[in-house]
């Protein structure tokens, strides 16, 4: 079972919302924002194409006062453009079009855009871009079924200009739970999507939730234990939030008052901010790991240490490779990395023990909610793996906060 925790901490004199996952009393997602700043990630926004770079195959469009981004180049069929925008002719500068904030900066590179506009909720995903039904993989065959039948009326109507992706979540729903959903989710694309293409240039058209909220609609329910906070405001915006979109979960959220024991100490949460923070992250066997990011990659190297087994060298490996590989991806989802990560796992001869490490590991990378997965070993006995980009690494949000700290 997990707990969602939101709570407040002072980071270097500088007050930041911490976002937790705890599952087992673990904590196992981690997210941090300075108290008041306003992410862009996910708004809609009228934007304006500057420049075409065809080199590179993208449009760098400014989207308001001193921001711009980066647009890989689509056909004209994908992009909505404003209302003077006529033909099918490629995209050019001066063009009009919605665009969506896809990913953060990071490291100094422009925000991602995307003319593909999605709005979530927590049993569906409506969508500009495709516009199939579709379900997730982690859906059964049975669940699957019996949401397709409440879908059908969308499915036999011609004029719909947009996707639908039923989520993992939806298992739980009640059809009138799902279908309260996709009327809410099908306003706020009319008032975007369609009633945006008349605003003028720069136009705020959807302003995402704050990333607590987010964080409540997009857990797993499933196993969702309790949502817990300790800040008055945030926890009557959460209340509101369920009340109106999610009621079947409202009674899992609780205020904290404890005043001996905080919220944040009771979860070791400035624990799990240090860890973060660390390169090396020991394991009980006595083992391990190095975490290293770097421009273009994350490299992870599994060490024996201090493992002091018994047996045969090939199942000492063995044992400490297995445990390594769920602390692998612990890690991964605790610091949100994201893109190409090399795992160097100690050598082991027998390639079936091979084969079960990267099995396991497969199998907990299951669970995180980002799509992550292991690609194959190289013969230098390197585990390639890939995780979708979406949001700035921990370590990241830690140094904007601790720059912010420092600048007032």
């Amino acid at each position: 079972m997990s707990k969602l925790i939101i709570t407040e901490l002072k980071l270097w004199g500088c007050s930041s919302i911490v976002c937790a996952v705890a599952e087992n009393q673990k904590i196992m997602e981690l997210r941090l924002e300075a108290a008041g700043k306003k992410s862009i990630l996910n708004n809609i926004y009228v934007g304006q194409i500057e420049k075409i770079a065809q080199n590179i195959q993208a449009a760098f469009v400014r989207f308001g006062d001193g921001l711009t981004g980066y647009l890989p180049l689509v056909p004209p069929e994908q992009v909505i453009f404003t209302a003077g925008r006529k033909g099918n002719a490629p995209l050019r500068a001066g063009d009009e079009l919605l665009v969506q904030v896809s990913r953060d900066a990071m490291k100094g590179k422009l925000p991602a855009l995307t003319t593909n506009l999605n709005f979530p909720g927590k049993y569906l995903v409506l969508t500009t871009g495709n516009r199939k039904i579709g379900f997730s993989g982690k859906l059964t065959k049975e669940e699957s079924s019996l949401l397709n039948k409440w879908l059908e009326p969308e499915r036999e109507r011609g004029d719909r200009g947009y996707g639908l992706i039923a989520r993992t979540n939806a298992a739980e729903a009640s059809k009138e739970e799902f279908l309260h959903e996709l009327s809410c989710l099908k306003k706020i694309y009319e008032k975007a999507a369609i009633n945006g293409q008349n605003r003028i240039c720069f136009s705020l058209l959807y302003e995402a939730e704050p990333f607590y909220v987010a964080a409540v609609r997009d857990i797993y329910s499933r196993n969702l234990e309790e949502i817990i906070t300790d800040i008055p405001g945030i926890y009557e915006k959460l209340k509101e939030y369920l009340k109106d979109f999610i009621p079947e979960e409202a009674d899992k959220l609780s205020f904290y008052e404890d005043k001996l024991l905080p919220l944040h100490k009771l979860y070791r949460l400035e624990h799990t901010l240090d860890e973060v923070q660390q390169e090396k992250i020991w394991l009980k066997s006595g083992g391990f790991l190095v975490i290293q990011q770097t421009e273009a990659f994350v490299s992870i190297d599994v060490n024996s240490g201090k493992y002091t087994g018994k047996k045969k060298a090939e199942e000492t490996y063995r044992k400490i490779n297995l445990e390594a590989s769920e602390e692998i991806a612990r890690q991964i989802r605790l610091r949100n990395l994201s893109g190409i990560i090399l795992i160097d796992f100690i050598n082991m001869q027998n390639p079936d023990h091979q084969d079960e490490l990267f099995h396991v590991l497969q199998k907990y990378l299951r669970k995180d909610p980002v799509k992550a997965r292991a690609v194959d070993i190289t013969p230098l006995h390197i585990l390639e793996m890939t995780r979708k980009k979406v949001r700035k690494p921990v370590r990241e949000e830690i140094l904007e906060i601790r720059k912010q700290s420092e600048e007032k």
